[in-house]
């Protein structure tokens, strides 16, 4: 898998593994229900401690982007493949940039309903 983490960004390894992995199944890099490598497995591949990666996929299963089966692994979601996941990034790009302008979390979802109701 095609992930690398850049030790100088702001963005937590985590959140950078999380990102990734959504790009990759939204881009149709990974296709609904390709199976993720074990935590452990992609900890020690990436350098990160289990715990980071173990994060990035517990998040990504909260979106419903992953679905963890036990011992039979974790496995890309049909919904990570959909239009659900470019807006989720985009929605995280918008979040960035407003929090790097200094724009306060009201005023940037204020400003996000004006645009939707334009």
């Amino acid at each position: 898998m095609d992930i690398t983490i850049d030790p100088y960004s702001p963005t937590p390894p985590y959140d950078q593994v999380r990102r990734r992995i959504a790009t990759l199944a939204a881009d149709g890099v990974l296709a609904a229900g390709t199976k993720l490598p074990p935590v452990r497995i992609l900890a020690a591949d990436l350098g990160l401690a289990a715990n980071t990666v173990a994060r990035a996929y517990r998040e990504l299963e909260a979106a419903g982007l992953v679905e963890t089966r036990g011992r039979a692994g974790t496995v890309i979601t049909a919904r990570a493949t959909g239009t659900s996941v470019q807006a989720q990034a985009a929605a995280v790009a918008y979040a960035e940039r407003t929090r790097a302008l200094g724009i306060p979390p009201e005023t940037a979802l204020a400003l996000v309903k004006a645009a939707l109701a334009g």
